[in-house]
């Protein structure tokens, strides 16, 4: 799929009645599987990249490139639009985000998000001017092109203020990005009132409210457009590692042949760079 059909075919996607889900792919086996099982786009995990790196998440631990040809192995292996999970973009500054945008679009991804994180833990949350500032730069760049998440981590960050979340998901929306998101948010009047803060454009949401999972029909309901699962199916393949272990350890070996065949994800890529 070429840079501009990506694009289009991403943004397409969000302009249409609905929810649609976007899982998040950490390698080339994970993003074929994936595939097969009929998602029409993918998101990278930027939790999942980083701790198969063993390192840490938000941490500035994995550097922009990096980053990014992950993503674009994704978009490479599958010819599905590919949203890069890109952090902060990469920089304090607005041009940070604007080069960071550039090199994505440059890699063939049909979408990116950016968020108002800092990498500091004495200071988490870039302040407020500051962050709308590094959107409104990055969707300068971005407009066209490549499809534009603006993520406000303010619940994640332990700053559980609806109000000002709102205010900040409103601002990047008004400095023109094209995906609101806020993961984190408690409960589904939280969600319902970001979706109308941010209307007509489009709200991802990770998973579900915080208070616990629902139905994709009560989030479509509620008027989400998108649904990702970030780092979730790393941590669900790593919980199956972790069960596997303890039956080895007990000299339990039966359940090593319950994975999904060698041969399986052979073919799987081999399709893929077939048809690539």
């Amino acid at each position: 799929m070429s840079n501009r059909a990506a694009y289009e075919t991403f943004h397409a996607l969000h302009q249409r009645t609905g929810v649609f889900v976007m899982p998040n792919a950490w390698d080339g086996a994970s993003a074929v599987l994936l595939k097969r099982a009929g998602f029409q786009a993918l998101g990278s995990s930027s939790l999942a990249i980083a701790f198969a790196l063993g390192r840490q998440d938000g941490q500035h631990a994995v550097s922009r490139s990096d980053a990014i040809a992950n993503a674009a192995l994704l978009a490479r292996l599958t010819g599905l639009p590919v949203n890069g999970d890109l952090e902060d973009g990469f920089g304090p500054d607005p041009e940070d985000c604007a080069r960071t945008v550039e090199a994505a679009i440059a890699s063939g991804l049909a979408g990116l998000g950016i968020e108002d994180t800092t990498a500091d833990p004495a200071h988490p949350i870039h302040d407020f001017d500051h962050a709308v500032a590094r959107i409104r730069r990055a969707a300068q760049a971005a407009r066209g092109r490549i499809v534009l998440t603006a993520r406000t981590d303010n619940f994640l960050q332990g700053r559980e203020d609806l109000a000002e979340t709102l205010r900040r998901l409103t601002a990047f929306a008004e400095a023109g990005a094209d995906v609101l998101y806020a993961p984190g948010l408690p409960d589904m009047d939280a969600i319902r009132a970001a979706v109308r803060a941010v209307a007509p454009k489009a709200v991802n949401v990770l998973i579900g409210p915080r208070s616990g999972a629902v139905p994709l029909a009560s989030l479509e309901e509620a008027g989400v457009r998108r649904v990702s699962v970030g780092g979730a199916l790393y941590r669900r393949a790593m919980a199956a590692v972790v069960e596997a272990a303890q039956e080895l350890k007990s000299g339990d070996v039966s359940s090593l042949g319950r994975g999904v065949s060698m041969s399986e994800i052979a073919a799987l890529l081999q399709m893929s760079q077939n048809a690539g």
